[in-house]
């Protein structure tokens, strides 16, 4: 597997478990971001890249550093 999708798929894994531990199904986090559910489902799985503006809102509702989402 390539190296830029094997990290984005890291990112997304690593989004999924920091909402699960938050207790945040797909679609109350989705709705707090402003996105679907499906934007968010995909962004989790990798089959969408996600976007800076949204990489720090994501950080910043899961409380967490943006540099805690994307150390690989």
């Amino acid at each position: 597997m390539d190296n830029k999708v094997t990290k984005i798929l890291r990112l997304g894994r690593k989004i999924h478990q920091f909402r699960k531990e938050k207790g945040y199904s797909q679609e109350a986090f989705s709705g707090l971001l402003g996105i679907s559910r499906d934007h968010l489902a995909k962004v989790e799985t990798a089959k969408r890249c996600i976007s800076l503006r949204l990489l720090i809102d994501v950080a910043e509702k899961l409380n967490k550093q943006v540099r805690e989402l994307i150390d690989f």
